[in-house]
């Protein structure tokens, strides 16, 4: 990694001195070492180059263009992260007025804005509008990507998920269902999404109090995970011990 920002920095300093400061090669030159730093825990000089390069964006590509509405999420991105959330949405709202603007509202790219706004909102507890959001994004993605696509999948996942937190279990059951028949067809089954919609259903048949199908999906996820990830990654290390769980409970309720 310290390699790769090495080299990101190296372009960066060729670009200003070809291109000068105001090009759009520039900015996404800013945009990469930005992303570099980030990812090395280097949270402050991150954001400084990503506002570096949103600056640049601005005055070149002007408000009305992709790539500033990409600054304009990453930078929100890093706002959230750094536990400023009221300005990590503002700016993923801007990205959002801009690529539909932009690129319209049937696009993958406003989809993906539409599902990220979306999950903002939700973890902020404005949950019917965190539903609003999220329905949007999987409507242009039925559209624009059909239903055989991993991102349709991830859509419906998110509505079933906030479907069932705002107390339509029926329904958001339906949803969480209809992502892992996607993913099944998709992804196949040795894949690490489509053990975690067997899990998410799994649970979601637990807490509806079905405990043997269940059981059934976790062992399905369990399978998966076992194979892609091996014995002892925690996520497989997680999904054995809720089976564990759940076979316990079923022991308990056949005794009684």
């Amino acid at each position: 990694r310290k390699k790769g920002l090495e080299y990101q920095e190296k372009a960066l300093k060729i670009f200003n001195k070809v291109l000068g400061e105001k090009h759009a090669n520039t900015a996404s030159s800013y945009n990469n070492v930005g992303s570099r730093y980030w990812e090395l825990g280097d949270r402050k000089k991150g954001l400084e180059y990503q506002e570096k390069a949103l600056e640049i964006r601005r005055e070149v590509l002007g408000e009305k263009h992709a790539d500033t509405a990409q600054s304009y999420h990453n930078i929100g991105i890093y706002y959230w992260e750094l536990g400023e959330r009221k300005k990590g949405l503002e700016y993923q709202e801007k990205a959002l007025k801009i690529f539909n603007k932009v690129l319209g509202e049937k696009h993958a790219n406003t989809a993906s804005s539409y599902n990220n706004v979306g999950s903002r909102y939700w973890e902020l507890g404005d949950r019917k509008k965190g539903l609003e959001y999220a329905e949007k994004a999987l409507k242009i993605r039925r559209e624009v990507l059909g239903e055989k696509h991993a991102d349709t999948a991830t859509s419906y996942n998110n509505v079933g998920n906030s479907y069932w937190e705002l107390g339509d279990r029926k329904k958001g059951l339906e949803y969480k269902e209809k992502a892992l028949e996607i993913r099944k067809e998709i992804l196949g089954e040795k894949n690490a999404a489509t053990a975690r919609s067997y899990h998410n259903v799994g649970i979601s048949y637990w807490e509806l109090g079905e405990v043997e199908k269940a059981i059934d999906y976790i062992k399905r996820a369990l399978d998966i995970y076992m194979v892609m990830l091996g014995n002892e990654h925690p996520m497989t290390q997680e999904t054995l011990e809720l089976l564990n769980l759940l076979e316990l409970f079923q022991e308990l309720q056949s005794s009684q």
